[in-house]
């Protein structure tokens, strides 16, 4: 089932089949539309005309599609003016409605978990969770507080990774400071991969003027981009954690390799010095 077609399923009205066309009151049934909206779209070029035969104008899926987008896109802030300059250098309308989805996609689902207050505060062995912590981790899009006062943890694996430092000794104050670190450097991986798609992959595409063909293997390219960014920066990370562990310990090897004088010398030279300074205190009193 396409994205329209579960559209207009939930909508409650039939969807039509595939090629089927509409009148422009189905589609207005279709889409949830009003008719006035509708020829309001056409006008100010967020739709493509309908196919004419006769007296009566025909719409289609591409016609549904474009709709869906044009809300997507409301929802995420853009006017109808900047809607209709994108929509303007666009081939299918669905192929569209898909790559914003795709964009938009969670990066990997995580179903969000839900605690109260107490199970928090007993997860990081705390009488109470410090607000100020909180709020942390708010910014950090590890947990949120609830308008109810529950605590959703949006990442359920680093509220688990977090407990379990916490239950090796580490401080929940030491635990956050380290996903503030380790959030600036996978900012800072996640742009240099966006970059990376939009030089490589979307900018030659952008500049062939995105033919209508080729937005599925744009789109392809993104969802393929996605899981290899995950797995090269594991294996980056595992080979720089390896590196860094084997010079940690090295320079602690090495500190206690090194040897200390005896306390024997230490002691007789300390005696030496008193006396040569007491010998040449005497003589300037002399």
């Amino acid at each position: 089932m396409s994205a329209a077609q579960g559209s207009a399923l939930k909508g409650g009205s039939a969807p039509a089949k595939a090629g089927e066309r509409m009148t422009i009151g189905e589609l207005a049934r279709r889409t949830g539309m009003t008719v006035r909206n509708i020829r309001a779209h056409q006008t100010r070029g967020l739709l493509p005309p309908p196919e004419v035969q006769g007296r009566t104008g025909y719409y289609n899926e591409d016609h549904v599609a474009r709709i869906e987008l044009t809300r997507e896109m409301q929802a995420e802030g853009l006017n109808l003016e900047a809607i209709r300059r994108v929509l303007e250098h666009t081939g299918s309308s669905q192929e569209i409605v898909d790559f914003a989805r795709a964009i938009r996609a969670p990066f990997e689902d995580e179903t969000p978990e839900i605690f109260d207050a107490a199970e928090l505060a007993a997860s990081w062995q705390v009488e109470e969770v410090d607000p100020k912590l909180l709020r942390q981790a708010d910014a950090l899009g590890i947990l949120r507080e609830l308008p109810d006062g529950k605590i959703e943890a949006i990442s359920p694996r680093l509220q688990r990774a977090g407990t379990e430092m916490i239950e090796l000794g580490v401080s929940p104050e030491a635990a956050l400071a380290l996903a503030e670190k380790l959030h600036e450097h996978a900012e800072g991986a996640a742009h240099a991969y966006v970059d990376l798609f939009v030089k490589e992959i979307w900018e030659p595409f952008d500049r062939a003027g995105r033919p209508e063909a080729d937005w599925p293997k744009v789109r392809e390219a993104l969802d393929r981009l996605r899981p290899l960014a995950s797995d090269a920066l594991l294996a980056m990370f595992q080979l720089t954690m390896g590196e860094a562990t084997e010079k940690a310990a090295e320079r602690t090897l090495q500190r206690e390799a090194e040897p200390e004088p005896p306390r024997g010398k230490r002691a007789k030279r300390g005696a030496s010095g008193g006396r040569s300074s007491r010998r040449a205190s005497s003589g300037r009193r002399s």
